[in-house]
């Protein structure tokens, strides 16, 4: 059961003195991470301070979790289920697909994160694959086969229904032209016959 006193929010620049604290403590490196600051998740306690925080990168359909830390494990897990709620709950605001760690606490395989398939790893974003390449964990959130699938699907009828309505709008423009062609031509004759007429049947000038 979570404890009732921790809550979770997003990191803001107020936090920047109590992170820098808290990823120093985890030998992780300070002046790096603070560039990245709102990527964070961070957990506070009953008395509003720091004691966790989470980074959550998102790269198109992907997400990264990294840079994990605490100054009290006491509070890990129950911190990290809290986290994991945000975490779907962004991935799901977000249309991510898959989410990606190098975290390797063993609860994050109780969520179902596994090391991925070659051909899975190579789905990587590229910006993160500088990362060390060992200890990726991942866990797929969607079938990403079968959105992408379903997408191309629905894009190839919006493209076929679209050049449906472009030849029925152009089969309008051919019989409007037809017509318009054919009055004209009607015009014409009109009009030449007319002339034709007062030709033939003009008054002489009286004198």
């Amino acid at each position: 059961m979570n404890p009732p006193s921790l809550r979770i929010r997003r990191a803001t620049v107020d936090d920047r003195a109590a992170l820098k604290t808290l990823w120093a403590s985890m030998r992780l490196s300070p002046d790096d991470l603070e560039k990245h600051l709102t990527e964070f998740q961070v957990v506070e306690n009953s008395d509003g301070e720091v004691v966790g925080a989470i980074g959550i990168q998102i790269s198109k359909q992907h997400a990264r979790l990294h840079s994990e830390g605490y100054s009290d494990f006491g509070i890990a897990d129950a911190a990290r289920q809290l986290f994991w709620e945000r975490i779907q709950t962004l991935a799901s605001n977000h249309g991510v697909f898959r989410v990606w760690t190098q975290e390797s606490s063993p609860f994050w395989k109780s969520f179902g994160f596994q090391p991925p398939a070659t051909e899975v790893l190579a789905r990587l974003p590229a910006g993160w694959k500088n990362e060390t390449a060992a200890g990726w964990l991942t866990l797929q959130l969607k079938n990403e086969e079968v959105i992408t699938a379903t997408l191309d699907n629905e894009f190839a009828q919006f493209v076929a229904a679209g050049k449906k309505d472009a030849d029925r709008v152009s089969e309008k423009a051919r019989i409007i032209k037809t017509v318009i062609t054919v009055i004209g031509f009607a015009i014409g004759f009109l009009s030449i016959g007319l002339a034709i007429y007062l030709f033939i049947h003009r008054q002489p000038f009286a004198r």
